[in-house]
This record gives structure tokens, sequence and C-alpha cells, in this order.
């Protein structure tokens, strides 16, 4: 399911039973981070974030281990974890072939209260499998639309890079406008799915970021996982604007 960067250990199989008290299930804060890199051995920036992923999921582990354990019977069905889980799925490894699993991934997404998209930026949206991924998964009727509030309240987080400097994202550079400028989409798909889309993370000029930028990058993204949902300026940001689609926006079976 999980590429580990060269050196690092393969992500550990949780155990077979989960135990604890109904109460510290029901506490728990689920976090998702969904990686979409169709060349993660390539990729610095990408492989820092990884390795960053699993050492707040280690540490988090070790944390907890007198108090709760946790299930994942199949790496594609849907799991109950212990307080404040942190799971990662490599999209290009679970789907080499593009032939999604709806069913599995939307099960996955049951419960979860912050998703995290990682990837890079390739010309100016997702790469190919996340769009293919957001078409099937996020469906009518599911995601959005009559009955579609499987997401409802879910947050949102996008954590990107670009091959640009920040300086080639403005009037004067060759990208012309602000990177803000190319997040609506993202922004009104929270919306239409009934999540709430927080500030991105966002690493320009990937390609030339030497190892104490990318240290410092994944470093601020490891913070970031390990206190959510205790971001302080969380408590400022409202829920995306409600968008009901009604029924006959799509023909009849």
């Amino acid at each position: 399911m999980l590429r580990a960067p060269a050196g690092l250990p393969a992500p550990d199989k949780p155990p077979a039973t989960a135990q604890g008290p109904p109460e510290t299930l029901s506490a728990m804060t689920r976090i998702l981070v969904l990686l979409a890199h169709p060349q993660l051995e390539s990729s610095s920036v990408a492989r820092a974030l990884v390795e960053a992923t699993l050492a707040v999921r280690t540490t988090r582990k070790a944390d907890r281990a007198d108090r709760t354990s946790t299930t994942r019977p199949d790496p594609m069905g849907p799991y109950t974890a212990g307080p404040n889980t942190t799971e990662l799925r490599d999209l290009y490894t679970l789907y080499p072939d593009y032939l999604i699993d709806v069913a599995a991934e939307q099960a996955v997404l049951v419960g979860v209260d912050l998703l995290v998209w990682l990837h890079p930026i390739h010309w100016y949206g997702m790469p190919p499998l996340m769009k293919l991924w957001l078409d099937e998964v996020f469906a009518f009727g599911w995601a959005y639309g009559p009955g579609g509030h499987a997401l409802r309240g879910t947050d949102l987080w996008l954590v990107t890079s670009t091959g640009g400097p920040e300086s080639s994202y403005r009037g004067d550079g060759y990208n012309r406008y602000f990177f803000d400028a190319f997040l609506p989409p993202y922004e009104q798909t929270a919306n239409l799915a009934g999540m709430r889309f927080l500030p991105p993370l966002v690493l320009h000029g990937a390609h030339r970021a030497d190892a104490a930028e990318l240290a410092r990058h994944a470093a601020v993204y490891a913070e970031r996982l390990d206190t959510y949902p205790h971001w302080p300026e969380l408590d400022e940001i409202e829920a995306g604007t409600a968008c009901d689609v009604p029924a006959d926006a799509r023909p009849a079976d």
C-alpha cells in the first residue's frame, strides 16, 4: 500500500483486534493522508513529507501503546483506530492500473476528521490519478447531491509543491497569477461536499529546495499533523458555503 522511502522501514501492520472503552474510540481524531505522486522515488519533497507522516504516525502509536490498539483487517477496507491516528494511503502503489476500488476508498473516508491531499501541482492542478480518484470517489449521492453527506464536516487540507518559485506566481511572473488564483476548484470541491477547506501548505521552487529548506518544511508539516485539531486559526475558519445540488442535476437511471 505504501512505498516506504529508501532507508525507512515499511509501516508495520496493526494488530488484528481493537480494544478500548467506547469513550476513547468516540473521541478519536482520524487523519487520512492521501498521497498522489507518480514519481515518488525521484521527489525529495514528497519523500521528506512521507517520512514526516510515518514519523508522526509511529510516535502517536508509541504514545498510545498502553491505552489502545488499532484494527485494520484489510489494507483496502475500512478500519477503526485509536485516538489521534494518522493513516497514509499511496494511490500510485494501490492503483498502478488506474482501476480504483471506489467502495474501498469511500469506506476508508467515512469518519475521517482531516483529509490531507498530498500531491505536487501538475499543470496548475492535480496529478492524473488524483483527479481520477476524485471523479470516481466523490460520487453524486455520496459526497454531494441528495443524500450525499458522507464527508460533511470533514476538514480538507492541501499539502502541495510547485516547480516554479514563488516569484513566478505573480502578475509579472511567467505563471501570470498569484498561486491562490488556482485554488478555487479545490475550495469549491470542499464546499460541494460540505467540507471545510483549510489554508494550504505550499512549497514553491521544489526542484531547487536544499536540505535545510526541506527539513524546515517537513517540520512544519509534521507539527501541523501532530497538533490537529488544535490549530489556533481553526476557530476563525468558517465552514464552506453550502451548495445544495438538486436531484434533477443528474439524469435519472
